[in-house]
């Protein structure tokens, strides 16, 4: 499959199953026993070290490990240090195989800035953050995360960056086929017997990772082809069955708005046609698939009120009346916590990656360094926790940053934007978006996938 073209292909046999096995094998370590998935984490450091491609996988696969359900695979107790191994060993790949060593040396200006604005951040820390090491360490881990994806994916050859993003497209929808035998199990239900989790950890795992998917394909359908193939439209349809499963609510609408804002925004930030942003909107299949949808959705809709109902209340458990009262319920407070915060200190924030409330904070450390290898929050509203965490300097900073990243993804096609969007609206609900050592990892490239599209969509018309 050529993403941003009109093809449509199964990853290239020109890698080969040699050139996969060293994965396969990690995979079968991670899943095989407690002692083994520890090595696989190492393994995959290794494999990184081979080049820009293998880098990129790697940090797919550490994410998909670090991801995986534990009714089918088992815990990893150095799976927080192995992810740090793996995350180390992408950046130094990435630098390793740079121009940075070379008589001239050149970095390119928006890793620059990715860099720039880690150290902004790491800065601030020292600075004002309550808790130094833990916003430090979060800081480095993004900033060798975020700029690492760019690094590596603006150094493929354009055969390459086609192939490690289809690669990738494949991953998350082997990701849904394995997940379906698990329906009718209490595995698949393992965290809270009613949200569907499927191959992963969580259902607010399993919901956005099938939010992300499903834009893309459906982005795919839209932006990339003029006559999508049939699997594509399935995989679009399982994607939103899975996500209503999951009962992840944001997943849903990042999907929703996600592809809809970039099919709406999409021509004017790119400055190009309608019919060169969206050449699928020229497809009879998919008219007549739409047709077909609004027929059965008008015959059909007392049931699709009800499932619809079923999944904003997570099938009865939130006592809400509509989507807005669902989000005040679920975030409501958080939103308080956060505006308090930036009343309270607007101009320095409260630190990188620092609770709302200090005191809910629960810190895992390294036995050995008793450095901090985890510390989760739970913020949900990026824009402010960015605000509240960095004060509006900072924030304005970051948000800026992030806006370059959009504008350049949009060059690249309705496919990275959609991918660009549906991140950013993921990030209204569940604030993963500087979390490289969970969820926040597969945004992490497929933003750096998004901005390197855009970057070769460019390049090619300054040389044309």
């Amino acid at each position: 499959m050529v993403l941003g073209g009109s093809r449509y292909f199964v990853p290239s046999v020109r890698v080969g199953f040699w050139g996969y096995s060293p994965l396969i094998i990690a995979l079968a370590l991670r899943v095989a026993s407690a002692p083994t998935a520890n090595l696989s984490y190492f393994l995959l450091a290794a494999y990184a070290l081979k080049g820009r491609p293998h880098a990129i996988r790697a940090l797919a696969m550490s994410w998909l490990f670090t991801m995986l359900n534990p009714g089918i695979a088992p815990v990893a107790t150095a799976g927080p240090v192995g992810r740090y191994a793996i995350l180390f060993a992408a950046a130094f790949s990435a630098i390793m195989h740079s121009h940075i060593f070379s008589r001239r040396p050149r970095l390119r200006p928006f890793t620059l800035a990715t860099i720039m604005l880690g150290g902004f951040i790491i800065g601030h820390s020292i600075l004002f953050s309550s808790m130094v090491d833990v916003s430090v360490l979060k800081a480095v881990s993004w900033t060798l995360a975020m700029a690492a994806s760019i690094s590596l994916w603006c150094g493929l050859t354009p055969w390459e960056r086609e192939h490690i993003s289809s690669e990738i497209f494949f991953g998350l929808v082997f990701v849904l086929i394995i997940s379906l035998p698990f329906i009718g199990t209490g595995v698949g239900y393992l965290r809270n017997g009613t949200g569907f989790q499927g191959a992963l950890n969580h259902p607010q795992s399993f919901g956005p990772t099938m939010g992300l998917l499903g834009a893309w394909a459906a982005s795919l359908m839209i932006g990339a082809g003029r006559q999508p193939p049939w699997w594509l439209i399935g995989v679009v349809g399982s994607s939103v069955a899975c996500i209503l499963m999951s009962e992840a609510r944001t997943a849903g609408l990042s999907m929703i708005f996600g592809v809809g804002l970039a099919i709406l925004f999409g021509p004017g930030l790119a400055g190009k046609t309608i019919g060169e942003m969206l050449p699928g909107l020229k497809s009879p299949r998919i008219w007549g698939l739409l047709v077909a949808l609004s027929v059965v959705g008008t015959i059909a809709a007392p049931t699709i009120s009800n499932t619809a109902q079923h999944y904003l209340t997570k099938s009865g458990r939130a006592q809400v009346d509509g989507l807005f009262q669902a989000y005040d319920r679920s975030r409501g407070r958080l939103i308080d916590q956060m505006l308090a915060n930036i009343n309270d200190h607007p101009l320095t924030g409260i630190g990188f990656g620092i609770a709302s409330e200090l005191e809910t904070m629960v810190i895992s450390r390294d036995p050995i360094l008793n450095l901090p290898v985890g510390a989760s929050i739970e913020k949900g509203v990026v824009p402010l926790a960015i605000i509240e965490e960095l004060g509006l300097f900072g924030g304005l900073l970051a948000f800026t940053w992030l806006w370059c990243l959009i504008r350049r993804g949009a060059q690249g096609g309705t496919v990275p934007l959609a991918i660009c969007t549906t991140i950013v609206i993921l990030n209204m609900g569940e604030a993963t978006f500087f979390s490289p050592g969970g969820l926040g990892l597969l945004p992490i490239i497929l933003l750096g996938w998004a901005y390197s599209s855009g970057r070769a969509q460019t390049r090619g018309r300054l040389r044309g």
